[in-house]
């Protein structure tokens, strides 16, 4: 995944409830939501919730179903690169597997030949922000719904691209509008949340994770980046009551271990960084944001 840091502030107003934060904490900890959130959960039939700490949920398919997707997909779209179905759903096999150049070339060749397919656009522009190219992604995801026939899914990601560039204002006006077309939607909800932290807005962050988690469609990781949000207003009791409704008590007291140590060490970009890296079995705090699921699609 690629992506560029957002500006931090020099400074952090202590929240309600909480101990004073590091100075970069909150910008950092929760800043790694966005930076990772396009390339993370907007790809096809990965799952499409906000957010993991630790182990992420249990998803649709395996990495050998979408292996088998991808063998079955590829040789259709080697016998015929024409073919639209071909283009559109072996590139998601391809994003599935994070193989994110190979999965934009087919749908930047895909889109020539089927300029009109908004789905198509969609998976597009979904691509380049995989690949980091933000921008393009933004201006394609513009133009992948109309305001006559506006979709949810589209704005959802239009929203997480928005985010990425640190347009957190613009992020939250866009998630607004897919809620108003899909209301209690978890998924735009978990991205409304998660910007809402990345504009320090904790305890309305809160408050729509919340409200995120208790909407039906909703799965582990809203409320895994629900502890993230109380584990950076200090509230590490509450949080670990929260990460063991979904891991192991080990699980949740090492991930609120790592919680600790990232609002209270003047180094917690580097803490955090590994922990978005981190490979062991160690819970670790990996926020990521959602785009939204595909239309016509699994997700993606």
């Amino acid at each position: 995944m690629s992506s560029s840091h957002p500006e931090l502030s020099p400074a952090l107003a202590p929240t309600s409830r909480s101990r004073r934060l590091s100075p970069h904490v909150l910008g950092l900890a929760v800043g790694l939501a966005a930076l990772a959130l396009a390339g993370c959960q907007s790809r096809g039939g990965l799952g499409d919730i906000t957010g993991s700490i630790g182990k992420s949920a249990a998803q649709p398919l395996s990495p050998a179903d979408w292996h088998a997707e991808s063998e079955r997909w590829g040789k259709r779209y080697d016998a015929n690169q024409k073919d639209r179905d071909a283009a559109f759903y072996y590139a998601r096999a391809l994003r599935a597997l994070d193989q994110n150049a190979q999965a934009l070339a087919v749908l930047q060749s895909a889109v020539l030949t089927h300029s009109n397919d908004r789905e198509m656009l969609g998976a597009y522009g979904r691509s380049l922000a995989d690949n980091g190219r933000l921008r393009e992604a933004d201006e394609v995801l513009s133009r992948a719904h109309s305001p006559e026939r506006p979709d949810w899914r589209i704005l959802s990601a239009q929203g997480t691209v928005a985010d990425q560039l640190g347009e957190h204002a613009r992020a939250q006006q866009i998630y607004q509008a897919a809620l108003k077309i899909a209301p209690n939607e978890s998924t735009v909800l978990s991205n409304l949340g998660l910007s809402l932290a990345l504009s320090r807005q904790l305890p309305e962050a809160e408050r729509v994770l919340r409200e995120a988690a208790a909407a039906g469609g909703s799965d582990v990781r809203v409320r895994q980046n629900l502890v993230l949000v109380l584990g950076l207003q200090g509230r590490f009791t509450e949080a670990e009551t929260l990460a063991r409704q979904d891991q192991s008590p080990a699980e949740a007291a090492a991930t609120v271990a790592y919680l600790k140590r990232s609002v209270s060490q003047q180094n917690s970009w580097d803490i955090l960084k590994t922990g978005a890296k981190a490979k062991s079995n160690t819970a670790q705090p990996k926020p990521v944001q959602a785009s939204a699921p595909a239309a016509g699609g699994p997700q993606g």
